[in-house]
């Protein structure tokens, strides 16, 4: 079990960014979309033999010649604000059926990680995945940041459209990151690296579909982005965001009246006020979305 290197280079100034599959794929979505916009080149990956069981098989002229597992590979871009490797899962090394990674082999993988930062003496590493909230499908996402020290709280704040997960209405100064995308960080805390998460929003009612969300990955994007004093070409993300809220809309014309009334009510929150002028409440969200809740459940018998 280690690191693969494809190659040896020498980096200057590193920060890492680095993401796994969550809900909606906000995050990874958003990291591979800054590894693709960047050309960033291939510089190792983690040996998959204690992580993962074989997802495939990869036939050549017919023939089975290896197994195929899931990817955990690192990239490198050189930038003048400082250089920059990206990592990228393709899956969590969950145990017992889970669908996010904890236990030995969750710490075991993210040590890996950090052994790269450390070899190449990342200054920071950045993760990022979803942050589910009341919000509606049509609304602009916010970014929830979460940072391993105290040291990178103002700069965090100071980045359009972000705001501290402990200071989001109803998270009562604190809550928790699902995974290897939040594990990283107190990994990366116990090892002297500073770190942070970028959450994008996703609808509350979303969370429990196989459903991508590119509108909070396009979020994410841009603080990211902005963090790393780098500028790429977003309209492959921005046309995928519209697409999505296309399908999403399509969705949401076909659901019951009563439903669609509820939804527009998460709207109206989002907007910080009902026609009336009237501020939704935390327990008219509650209500909202036990109403919501009970419709799904009352469908999925087909």
């Amino acid at each position: 079990m280690g690191i693969r290197y494809i190659r040896s280079v020498e980096l200057s100034n590193p920060v890492m960014v680095a993401s796994w599959p969550g809900i909606g794929n906000i995050g990874l979505i958003a990291v591979d979309t800054l590894r693709r916009a960047l050309q960033a080149e291939e510089l190792a990956y983690i040996e998959p033999w204690e992580f993962f069981y074989p997802n495939r098989a990869v036939i050549r002229n017919g023939e089975i010649t290896e197994l195929g597992f899931p990817g955990s590979e690192f990239f490198y871009k050189r930038a003048p604000a400082g250089d920059i490797i990206i990592f990228t899962g393709e899956e969590q090394p969950a145990e017992g059926g889970r669908v996010y990674a904890e236990g030995s082999r969750a710490y075991a993988m993210a040590n890996l990680v950090l052994d790269l930062a450390q070899k190449y003496r990342c200054r920071r590493i950045y993760t990022s995945g979803a942050a589910v909230y009341p919000i509606h499908h049509t609304t602009r996402s916010r970014v929830w940041a979460v940072p391993n020290t105290p040291a990178l709280l103002d700069e965090l704040r100071s980045y359009d459209n972000t705001v501290m997960m402990s200071e989001i209405e109803g998270v009562g100064n604190q809550g928790s990151i699902t995974g290897l995308n939040g594990l990283l960080l107190g990994v990366a805390m116990r090892r002297g690296i500073d770190a942070a998460c970028l959450m994008g929003e996703i609808p509350v009612y979303l969370q429990g579909f196989p459903f991508i969300y590119p509108k909070g990955s396009l979020a994410v994007l841009e603080v990211l982005t902005a963090a790393l004093g780098v500028s790429i070409d977003m309209s492959e993300i921005h046309r995928l965001a519209e697409q999505n809220e296309h399908e999403l809309t399509s969705l949401y014309e076909k659901l019951p009246p009563e439903i669609k009334v509820q939804l527009d009510r998460l709207r109206q929150s989002s907007a910080a006020a009902s026609e009336n002028g009237e501020v939704i409440t935390e327990e008219d969200k509650k209500k909202i979305l036990e109403d919501i809740e009970k419709f799904f459940k009352r469908g999925s018998g087909g």
